[in-house]
């Protein structure tokens, strides 16, 4: 038999297999506040350190290991050497921009990070490796009871879905449809944007009970309380409201796939005749061979639910059908997230 030749090199194996040392450093950095602390200034390097609490032996370390990762930039060298946010860093991970994504890496340090330690105990049982290993209580339970971690969840979920509702928004052709319901609205994010950008569409957003206020503050923040009304639901115990588009925002992958199609089951009957049900997911390519980050998402599912997985849109297309929906399609969004679309 010929042997197998890879363009991989064993550096390259290691980059992967080593690369949580990058992750956590740049976790760590969006946790001491580097970003926010930086803003639109130059600081040089012992002045930084000093104002985020960082010791004079890591300095050097931190702040030029995320230079060489492109996270920051700098100018000179050694002790005058001044570091300022790049680009993307200055936009979306400064805590005081609209933009800032840091919420979910946030979240991800304080949790995601040690449960991902468990990965091989959870590939062998197929069992959750999440805060229901240590305690019994399921993920859900556990934010619902702490408003502090509610509130540090939702703003998480809230940079990790802007930049793709944000598309969403601009490339879905909303002229047909006059009414959108989102389910698992969480802070109406995405009903916002729509109600911005086609002030024609009367948006409703809905979530559990207890997300309610945290929403009530962000849709005061963006001025649109007369365009966006919010609700309280148990998608799983009430009949989904009735509206021309029906979407939902990373929630599918949250689920088994029994409860994946009775979601979409529900969604079929909640949806008016001619109207969408639009999943926004990182969906998985659909011959499984170059969606690096959904998958890696499908395995983060395992880790904190067990049976919950990411999809592919052929995935996807046959539950939708089975369920009724006359076609389907992929709407890309940003570079990991699409809107998978079902016609009725």
């Amino acid at each position: 038999m010929k042997a197998r030749t890879s363009s991989l090199s064993p550096e390259d194996l290691l980059e992967v297999g080593l690369g949580f040392m990058r992750s956590r450093a740049l976790l760590s950095a969006v946790e001491l506040g580097v970003f926010t602390a930086l803003g639109d200034r130059g600081v040089r390097g012992p002045d930084l350190a000093r104002e985020i609490g960082v010791s004079e032996r890591a300095t050097y370390d931190l702040f030029d290991g995320l230079v060489a990762m492109g996270i920051l930039e700098r100018d000179g060298a050694g002790d005058d050497a001044v570091y300022r946010n790049s680009a993307a860093s200055a936009v979306y991970l400064d805590r005081s921009r609209p933009e800032y994504v840091g919420g979910i890496l946030e979240m991800a340090a304080r949790r995601l990070f040690g449960f991902w330690n468990d990965l091989t105990e959870a590939l062998q049982t197929g069992r959750p490796q999440n805060e229901i290993k240590h305690t019994g209580a399921p993920l859900f339970a556990t934010l619902y009871e702490d408003p502090e971690q509610l509130e540090q969840f939702m703003a998480g979920m809230r940079g990790v879905s802007a930049t793709h509702v944000r598309s969403f928004a601009e490339k879905f052709d909303f002229s047909r449809y006059a009414t959108l319901c989102d389910v698992g609205g969480a802070t109406a994010l995405l009903s916002t944007l729509v109600a911005e950008r086609h002030p024609h569409m009367g948006c409703h957003s809905v979530d559990l009970p207890p997300v309610e206020p945290i929403a009530r503050r962000y849709l005061a923040q963006a001025g649109l309380e007369d365009r966006v009304t919010l609700g309280s639901i148990d998608f799983f115990a009430e009949p989904l409201p009735r509206a021309d588009v029906l979407t939902m925002g990373l929630i599918l992958h949250d689920w088994s796939l029994e409860n994946k199609k009775m979601l979409i089951g529900k969604a079929f009957d909640a949806v008016n005749d001619g109207g969408a049900f639009v999943a926004i997911e990182h969906l998985i390519d659909d011959d499984r061979r170059e969606s690096v980050y959904g998958l890696m998402m499908s395995l983060n599912m395992l880790v904190e639910f067990g049976d919950a997985f990411d999809f592919t849109g052929a995935d996807f297309d046959a539950w939708c059908r089975e369920a009724g929906f006359s076609r389907t399609e992929v709407l890309p969004l940003t570079k990991h997230a699409s809107a998978a679309v079902a016609y009725k």
